[in-house]
């Protein structure tokens, strides 16, 4: 057997295992990349250390420390806060509310399970007290998770734009943002409409109207549990514990099977707590109001002035940090680190298999193919499949640095295209509740039979994962 297809084998064989076990791949391929760099390929310890994505890690522990700042000081309940008042009692606007700041949440630097965290037992307590679809308000926050998760600034686009970038092909940061907010917002309408939308729009459909910020303390009294068989679902599924991934307000509110009682203390409840206090006012205040400055600061000068992402969030969460230093020893304990070590593990085993000369013989097999579009049909198809089960970081991360030496060979595949189209079917399959953003929504639905609700996200995941890939393909490659 030949070396690269042993280094081929070892990466399948690192999906299936942190698919199977609550083992987190980054660890897997930190492990990979020393056995087979070291054994199979006789390279240096340096020389595979020398695939560590530096620039990468910067920007992720960066944008996520950030992230935390502002779900720590309020700011993210206040944003959310504001946003359920512009309802004005409008039922049929709420899962709108939910998908949009699902996807600005996303788009400023959350990773999306958190996201998803923190939107989806708001909206699926509304779901539960107003009539509405609990599968389409579930579904309506993913998809505006992943609506978002390609901006510029966020951590699917920095992942995406590094490795596109690296690699010397055509860059189109914007394009791949607007076709994930454009596709995911166009299924978001659809289900919207087929799931009760025309029902909830009808005038009588309104909610009963709280003075100052009560329709907002209204939809955070909702319970938030988290059922063994969801959690164990989430830990199966992306190799990484709920507790471990999602930020303390999400842990804040679990239930304790023996007592009822929520389970949240010590450091879970103390992240909590600036959160509670700020639903009661209906203002921000000005640490809220510079961490939203922060964040139009940051994108500003990374867009515009083109300065390091990395070092720009972490110096606005300095700043932050200043106004608020107890904050801030929260927040760097609430940095996405499961997510980062998946990265950059991945990103390091990769790096061995690009020295090793397995990404050029992998790009020229594809490329080899009867037709190229064929070519790119097939990766997209596999980029559905492998994310719907396992982590969308770790497929975006190992799978577009597989297409590069087949975009870089002239095969009329448009690379800004296939790129868009291999960023959306690689993501949008995370409705799967083998994912963790549908094993989220599972977890969090309120008054419904959990093993029909279960089987509808699967059968819809399904559809997903069929359809997703060839939508994108022809509109982003072969249109």
């Amino acid at each position: 057997m030949s070396s690269h297809m042993i280094s081929i084998y070892a990466l399948v064989a690192m999906f299936i295992i942190a698919t199977i076990l609550p083992i987190n791949m980054g660890v897997l391929a930190f492990v990979g990349a020393f056995l087979v760099g070291t054994l199979v390929a006789g390279m240096q310890t340096k020389g595979i250390m020398a695939g560590f994505p530096a620039e990468l890690f910067l920007t992720l522990v960066g944008i996520t420390f950030l992230f935390a700042q502002a779900q720590n000081n309020g700011t993210i309940d206040g944003l959310v806060r504001l946003a359920l008042r512009a309802v004005g009692g409008r039922v049929a606007a709420i899962p709108w509310i939910m998908f949009g700041i699902a996807a600005m949440l996303t788009a400023v630097g959350a990773v999306s399970p958190a996201a998803v965290a923190i939107i989806a037992p708001i909206a699926l307590g509304f779901a539960a007290k107003h009539g509405i679809n609990p599968l389409m308000m579930g579904l309506l926050v993913i998809h505006g998770a992943q609506a978002g998760g390609f901006s510029p600034i966020s951590i699917y686009g920095g992942i995406t734009n590094k490795i596109v970038q690296q690699a010397g092909l055509p860059l189109s940061p914007l394009t791949t943002a607007f076709a994930s907010f454009g596709v995911n917002f166009a299924v978001a309408l659809l289900l919207f409409f087929l799931f009760g939308g025309f029902r909830l729009m009808r005038p009588a459909r309104t909610v009963p109207r709280h003075t100052g910020a009560g329709l907002a303390m209204a939809a955070f009294a909702m319970p938030k549990v988290v059922p063994a068989q969801a959690q164990r679902i989430v830990n199966d599924a992306e190799g990484e514990a709920l507790t471990e991934e999602t930020p303390a307000m999400a842990r804040s509110a679990q239930v304790d099977p023996a007592t009822g009682g929520s389970t949240g203390g010590g450091a879970a409840a103390a992240a909590a707590t600036p959160a509670a206090d700020a639903s009661v006012s209906d203002n921000l205040n000005v640490h809220q109001l510079a961490t939203i400055a922060g964040l139009i600061a940051l994108a500003i000068l990374t867009l515009v002035y083109k300065l390091d992402i990395g070092f720009v969030a972490i110096t606005i969460g300095l700043v932050l940090s200043m106004m608020a230093p107890n904050v801030q020893k929260r927040a760097i304990s609430q940095v996405s680190w499961p997510e980062i070590m998946l990265i950059v593990g991945v990103s390091t085993y990769v790096g061995v298999m690009e020295k090793m000369g397995t990404i050029s013989f992998v790009g020229n097999s594809v490329a080899g193919l009867t037709s190229p579009m064929v070519a790119a049909l097939l990766l997209c198809f596999v980029g559905a499949v492998v994310s719907a089960f396992a982590s969308s970081t770790a497929v975006l991360g190992s799978l577009i640095p597989l297409a590069v030496p087949f975009l870089q060979q002239g095969t009329g595949v448009d690379a800004i295209g296939f790129i868009a189209a291999m960023a959306v079917s690689s993501t949008i399959v995370d409705v799967s509740p083998f994912s963790t953003n549908g094993a989220l929504v599972l977890a969090n639905a309120q008054g419904v039979d959990r093993d029909v609700f279960l089987r509808q996200l699967m059968i819809y995941g399904a559809i997903v994962t069929v359809a997703a890939p060839v939508l994108v393909w022809l509109l982003f490659i072969v249109l």
